[in-house]
């Protein structure tokens, strides 16, 4: 039992001192963490570096597209692939050498020597000359001066760059910064009538524009001005298929609906017929006939028109008259005029019309006619059932 207490006095003496050292030697702090970035703040990857260029008076615009400013304005690139297009290539170029102010980050992307035979500057990677240069490559993000070359002889610390990598160029530098151990971080060459400024490194990245000395670093690198208009170019943030093809083509996009709203349109149901229904109604037996005489008139025909009628006259008197085709011709007339009632020249007249044939003349021997026929048919019908006249 008296081991047996030791060990337990032991371990609890050895808690009891754990305890009060990790009591003596920790503490209680608030630490401000950042909130998260919202509205446009979290899809502008420039947002915070065009609200501080418009302080200092410059116009800001973040373009996804290729929208150069004026040749005496500035570009800044971040993630932007160089050699995607060779058109956008020299679109860039041209406006650099014009007097445009190209400035471009590490995270430009270039998968052939383009850029670099352009502009004459190239990254390679760091010479590790001190123990100094060595912690720096192990740490790149971490913050560190920089000396400004050549006339100038300022100092900046600066945060984001990358000392496991260095800046050279074989162009005669108009401004650079840099230091022995770490090389050149930061370098300008003049091309033509303007600029490219070569940054080594992501400074300006979300918040890291308030870090040391970058905001100065960005002022600087960018020749920014009062009135400067500044245009950002990045392809980490793409529009969609739909924002590209109505920003690029909204005339091709406005044409292609129309007809497409055409062609359902045309292929749509209508709510009526596309023209009015046919009078189905059947003409009667004489207006079929008065319409065959009206065309037959109509087209020249009154000569077989006449023969017709005169043929029916008398093949309806010789039915009714007795011994009508025996009777010579003004006996023949008498006894036609007795059966009608029409005086006898007037039908002599009529059978043998031989006169102007247009339809007015002629629609009234016609009419002389089938009227004698009707009255001879008229006439033997109520004979017939006794009602002689």
């Amino acid at each position: 039992m008296t081991r047996e207490r030791l060990a337990w006095l032991a371990v609890t003496g050895a808690a009891i001192a754990l305890l009060s050292w990790v009591a003596n030697h920790t503490y209680w702090t608030d630490i401000k963490v950042p909130m998260p970035l919202r509205g446009e703040a979290a899809t502008n990857p420039f947002y915070v570096v065009e609200r501080f260029a418009r302080v200092l008076g410059a116009r800001t615009e973040w373009n996804r597209g290729l929208s150069l400013p004026p040749t005496n304005g500035v570009v800044f690139v971040s993630a932007w692939d160089w050699d995607l297009t060779s058109d956008r290539q020299r679109r860039i170029e041209h406006w650099v050498e014009s007097g445009g102010r190209l400035v471009v980050d590490k995270s430009l992307i270039s998968s052939t020597d383009a850029f670099e035979h352009w502009s004459g500057i190239r990254r390679e990677e760091a010479e590790v000359r001190s123990a100094r240069s060595r912690i720096a490559a192990a740490q790149p993000t971490r913050c560190y001066t920089l000396e400004e070359q050549g006339d100038s002889h300022g100092s900046y610390s600066i945060c984001g760059m990358d000392a496991a990598s260095e800046l050279k160029t074989t162009r005669k530098m108009s401004w650079a910064l840099g230091r022995a151990a770490w090389g050149l971080q930061a370098v300008r060459v003049n091309l033509g009538r303007g600029s490219v400024t070569v940054i080594n490194g992501n400074p300006f990245d979300e918040r890291g524009l308030f870090d040391d000395d970058n905001g100065r670093l960005f002022v600087a690198a960018a020749q920014l001005r009062s009135g400067d208009e500044l245009h950002f170019f990045s392809e980490n943030s793409h529009a969609s298929l739909l924002e590209l093809a109505w920003q690029l083509g909204w005339p091709v996009v406005c044409l292609a609906l129309a007809l497409i709203a055409l062609a359902l349109w045309r292929g749509s149901a209508r709510f009526g017929p596309l023209a009015a229904a046919a009078d189905i109604t059947r003409r009667s037996l004489a207006e079929q006939i008065r319409g065959t005489g009206q065309f037959t008139l109509r087209i020249g025909g009154g000569e077989s028109l006449h023969a017709a009628a005169a043929r029916a006259l008398n093949e309806c008197a010789a039915l009714h008259i007795s011994a009508y085709d025996r009777l010579p011709g003004t006996e023949r007339m008498s006894a036609l005029a007795q059966a009608t009632g029409f005086e006898a020249d007037a039908l002599a007249a009529a059978l043998h019309y031989s006169s102007s044939r247009r339809s007015e003349h002629l629609r009234g021997v016609l009419e002389l006619l089938e009227s004698a026929r009707r009255r001879i048919l008229l006439k033997n019908t109520r004979s017939r059932h006794g009602n002689r006249i």
